[in-house]
Order: C-alpha cells, then sequence, then structure tokens
C-alpha cells in the first residue's frame, strides 16, 4: 500500500475518483450549461471566462463532494463486504476525506463570492440537498426497498449542481433564469440516471455479495431496458432543448446513432451476459454523456460565434 502522502492520494484518486476522466465529462457538462444559458439569451459573445471557471470549479469540487458523501454513507457496508476498497483497507481516512470536503467547500464559498455573492443562495440550495442525501432523508431502510425512489432521489442532485453552472453565466448579469433553462435541467436529471444505472450493469460472475446493482435487483432485461429507456427520456429532452437554440436536428442525429448504437450493445449483452459484453455500458455512457453536453451547449456556441463574427 502506498504510504506517502501524494502516493495515497493519487492512488485514491485512481480508484475511486479518476481526476483527469471526470474532469473532461465535469468540463463537458459545467461549459454546456453556461454556453446554454448564454444561447437562451440570445448572446452574440462567449461569456467571460470568469463564468467558466466557477462553474467548472465549483461543479467539480460538487461532484468530489457526491464521492465523499458515499465514503461516509456507504463505510459500513464498504468494511463489511467491500474491504479492498480506499477507506475500509486504510488508505485514506473518514476524517482526511472530510477535512477535504471542507476545503473544498471552502473554495466554492470564496468562488461564489468573487462572482457574485448571490451565488450562495443557489449553493446553499445544493448543500442542503446534499446533506439531506447523505442522511437517506432520515429514510434509509424505506429507500432501501425501493430502488427505483432510492435512484431518482438521490438524482435529483444532479439539476442542482446543473442549474448551479447555468447560473454562473445568468445571475451575474442581474437576470433572472432564461426561458427554457428548465429543459436542461431536466436533461441533466435524465442523463445522470444514464450514467447511473450504466454503472452498475454486469455480467453474473461480475456480481459481489453485498452490492446492489441493477442487474441484480431487476435482472439483465428489465434493468437494461430501464438503461435504453432514460437514455431515450434524455435525448428526448435534449432535442426539445436543441429546438429552443436552433440546433435541433445536430442533436437529434447524433443522440439517435449513439442511442442505436447501445440498444446493439444491449441485445448482445441480453444474449450472452458475459463481462466482455457488459463492459460496454459504462463506456457508452460516458460517450454518450460527452457527446450530449458538448452537442447541446459548446458546439451550437461556437457555430454560432462563427456565423456571427465570421
Amino acid at each position: 500500500m502506498p504510504t506517502g502522502f501524494f502516493a495515497r492520494w493519487w492512488t485514491y484518486q485512481r480508484e475511486r475518483f479518476p481526476v483527469f476522466a471526470h474532469g473532461i465529462l465535469i468540463a463537458a457538462f459545467s461549459s454546456s450549461a453556461v454556453c446554454f444559458s448564454a444561447l437562451l439569451r440570445g448572446a452574440d459573445t462567449l461569456p467571460p471566462w470568469s463564468a467558466f471557471l466557477v462553474a467548472f470549479v465549483s461543479s467539480f469540487i460538487a461532484f468530489l463532494h457526491l464521492r465523499i458523501a458515499d465514503e461516509f454513507k456507504d463505510f459500513e457496508d464498504d468494511s463489511r463486504w467491500r474491504r479492498y476498497r480506499a477507506v475500509p483497507r486504510g488508505l485514506v481516512s473518514l476524517r482526511e476525506l472530510g477535512v477535504l470536503a471542507a476545503l473544498g467547500a471552502s473554495i466554492q464559498i470564496a468562488l461564489a463570492v468573487w462572482l457574485d455573492p448571490w451565488l450562495l443562495v443557489v449553493l446553499g440550495i445544493t448543500w442542503t440537498y446534499l446533506i439531506l442525501m447523505s442522511f437517506e432523508f432520515f429514510v434509509r431502510d424505506w429507500l432501501k426497498a425501493r430502488p427505483f425512489t432510492y435512484m431518482w432521489t438521490h438524482m435529483m442532485i444532479m439539476p442542482l449542481i446543473d442549474f448551479y453552472a447555468t447560473a454562473c453565466d445568468w445571475l451575474p448579469r442581474g437576470e433572472g433564469p432564461p426561458f427554457g433553462l428548465f429543459l436542461f435541467v431536466i436533461v441533466s436529471f435524465f442523463n445522470g440516471m444514464v450514467v447511473e444505472v450504466g454503472r452498475k450493469l454486469r455480467a453474473p460472475e461480475q456480481e459481489e455479495e453485498g452490492v446492489e446493482t441493477y442487474t441484480v435487483l431487476w435482472g439483465h432485461c428489465k434493468a437494461t431496458n430501464l438503461w435504453l429507456t432514460v437514455m431515450a427520456l434524455t435525448g428526448l429532452t435534449a432535442v426539445i432543448a436543441g429546438w429552443l437554440i436552433h440546433f435541433l436536428w445536430p442533436i437529434a442525429i447524433l443522440l439517435a446513432l449513439l442511442w442505436v448504437l447501445s440498444l446493439m450493445r444491449t441485445q448482445r449483452f441480453i444474449a450472452a451476459p458475459t463481462p466482455a459484453n457488459a463492459k460496454w455500458f459504462e463506456p457508452l455512457a460516458g460517450v454518450w454523456t460527452l457527446s450530449l453536453y458538448l452537442i447541446l451547449g459548446a458546439i451550437p456556441m461556437a457555430i454560432r460565434l462563427l456565423i456571427d463574427h465570421g
């Protein structure tokens, strides 16, 4: 086991929160939020770099907070069933993770005050929901007995993080949320389910005792059909959002192609639920997410700027 301070944390991020892989997706997520907001309000110039910076760093820390919250919430189960994980085996401690979370929160506060102090209100709402999530809304056993309710109540944090990222564009301008922004927030809600379900679809020989994957809870057919369904709902909402920014067809075509590809991989898995077929779900969810946010924010903004100033 790594013993040096930096070696321990490098190992932790590699196992539990890959900084570079997550950073790419979060950059697409946060920049899309800022650009989509700007597109809705008819901006003909790129939002200031400060909006992108605060949206990215704050979103990155928000997702890190989710990981840390899970480490605390799942500590007992991990200690019983998954002692190979970082915290139960002693790579890092919950106390160290708590310090890291506090440091991240301090950075979020500083950035919010720097960009616009009113962001603290939106940030406070996000924190409140995260705290409630961490305590399973004080109905842990009730939620555990209802996996779908458990999932969607926890995925509600995604629209809140997304809304905060969009607020980095419109709130410093002294404006309210632009019309249609709720569609982008709904997209992030459904897409959170795409990622969540996609990372918990496994072949029978990959299942672990004490680990409730969706293939264990609902079986291979029902779990993968749910994945395809929330992907389709994400795509449908994204297409409607794309209509508002006059970018409907590029979004529809790209997401339709990715959904068909996902359908083909799902059919292969159902026919032969092997690890080789199961390994595609999480990468496909990642490609879907990256493509979704780029085509819904950064790319149409870049095209608009080229047309207006080219």
